[in-house]
């Protein structure tokens, strides 16, 4: 069912719900500020459309619907995302396959847009379009001939302004449909070269490893460096190597930052029988309250007694909007 709905978020934790659908289990933001990023998501018949703008670094883990197809385009003007093993350039495309599990990272404010396509749609549109065969490789970067790619930007533009201005257009039927069918079709020219480079088997292996790290349950992110790699089945090394090239961090700061995440996220909201912050605190592996302290302001801008006053403060507000009148 055609429709598109664009939306504004201050908290990661919205951003990252409002783009759960469309694979995102995971979002870890990665520097102190405030958090702000504007969605625009476009429903067609077959494919989605979404185009993004962020503000502050972070680490993203997608995991590609099963039987879709996502497909990213390079940011024209500034940084794009990392995906993985590679740097978008411009006029780069990437696409993984259904399934594919990647972190994907940005070093500051970015823009980026992406497709979703049915695997079965995007083969056989293919094959009708090329006369050929037509399959994506699991990872892979593109680099689409320049006239196609323009197009493919045009359209997918159109769309999104189109959701954002609110246009009546989005619910013709024809409309709709005359707008997917370019949008394929520019899609299949844009990888009817085939791929520029495609994922090697070192940086798979890499990638599923950190995939494997998110599947570990929350309890065993408080082990020792040596555990998690035990848990894993592969070298302090190798795991040193893996988040470095694919999160930009070590593991060791990775996993002590996604606890501290979970800490801001139960104070965030503020209830009542978590007004501990040492409780808290310790609940997610921290015993040196004092450093916790201080590293929390550090990447948060504020101390957990702030975050913890401004959760009770938003939960009384909500307890208040929800009172039923009295009746007299």
């Amino acid at each position: 069912m055609p429709g598109s709905v664009t939306s504004v978020f201050s908290e990661a934790d919205e951003f990252g719900a409002a783009l759960h659908e469309e694979g995102l289990l995971g979002l870890l933001v990665t520097a102190p500020g405030a958090f702000r990023a504007r969605l625009t998501q476009v429903a067609l018949h077959r494919i989605r459309l979404s185009a993004a703008e962020e503000y502050l670094p972070r680490i993203a883990f997608v995991a590609v619907p099963h039987g879709m197809i996502l497909v990213s385009l390079a940011n024209r003007r500034g940084p794009s995302p990392i995906w993985g093993w590679t740097e978008m350039q411009a006029g780069d495309m990437i696409t993984l396959g259904p399934g594919q599990r990647v972190h994907t990272r940005t070093g500051g404010p970015c823009r980026w847009t992406a497709i979703r396509i049915p695997e079965g749609d995007f083969v056989r549109y293919g094959k009708a379009l090329s006369g050929t065969g037509f399959d994506v490789p699991p990872v892979a970067r593109w680099r689409a001939p320049l006239a196609a790619l323009r197009e493919l930007r045009q359209l997918h533009q159109t769309a999104v302004r189109m959701a954002e201005a609110r246009s009546r257009a989005l619910a013709d039927v024809e409309a709709v449909h005359g707008l997917e069918q370019q949008l394929i079709h520019a899609l299949i020219e844009c990888l009817s070269a085939g791929p520029n480079e495609m994922e090697t088997l070192a940086a798979g292996r890499h990638r599923e490893i950190l995939a494997r790290l998110e599947d570990l349950p929350q309890a065993k992110r408080f082990w020792r460096i040596t555990e998690i790699s035990a848990a894993l089945g592969v070298s302090e090394r190798t795991l040193r190597i893996c988040c470095e090239e694919q999160l930009g961090m070590g593991p060791t700061e990775y996993i002590r930052r996604g606890r501290m995440q979970l800490v801001h996220r139960a104070l965030r909201k503020g209830n009542l029988d978590a007004a501990s912050i040492s409780a808290v605190a310790r609940r997610y592996g921290f015993h040196n309250l004092g450093r916790f302290a201080a590293n929390y302001r550090a990447l948060f801008g504020e101390l957990p007694s702030a975050t913890l006053r401004r959760g009770l403060g938003q939960g009384m507000a909500r307890l208040t909007s929800h009172r039923p009148p009295r009746r007299i």
